[in-house]
């Protein structure tokens, strides 16, 4: 749908008129069919109006700034609408340990992932802890196969990938 913003010749009046196309709103007005609200002239045109760009969503509405530097019990990271609250920030960094630390424990299995998976649910290989990568398809097939998966929080970058 698009909006225009009418006027209409006769007294001047401005409204607001809503149509699927460009090519609706002169169909519709050589056919008579849009009228002024106020005095019901047919003598309509689109009105000047300015464009709404709206802003994108992950931009800030204004620069995050603070008085002084955060303590390290208030750490503030910017987001799209705001600075993220304190608590949120230092949950995403205990998330971020707790990953690290059991990705410690567990082998690498790349894009072989549902494969390996499936081996050891099965018992055609011996059950050890796994990381890797599977499409969305593949995820949905273990589930499905009752093999428990789980995806991880943050991504994980291939071992010799990492910056």
């Amino acid at each position: 749908m698009i909006v225009f913003d009418l006027e209409c010749r006769t007294g001047g009046h401005r409204f607001e008129g809503w149509f699927g196309s460009s090519d609706d709103f002169a169909t519709q007005g050589e056919r008579g069919l849009i009228a002024c609200p106020q005095c019901g002239s047919v003598d309509v045109v689109k009105a000047p109006m300015a464009p709404n760009v709206a802003r994108k969503g992950n931009q800030l509405t204004a620069p995050v700034r603070s008085e002084a530097p955060p303590s390290q019990g208030q750490l503030a990271v910017p987001v799209a609408a705001g600075p993220m609250p304190p608590e949120a920030v230092r949950m995403m960094h205990e998330l971020a340990r707790m990953q690290a630390k059991v990705l410690e424990s567990s082998r690498w299995v790349g894009g072989k992932f549902a494969d390996e998976s499936r081996a050891m649910h099965y018992g055609e290989r011996e059950a050890e802890p796994i990381h890797g990568q599977a499409t969305v398809e593949e995820a949905r097939e273990l589930l499905d196969e009752g093999i428990a998966i789980a995806p991880l929080p943050f991504p994980v970058a291939p071992p010799g990938e990492a910056n």
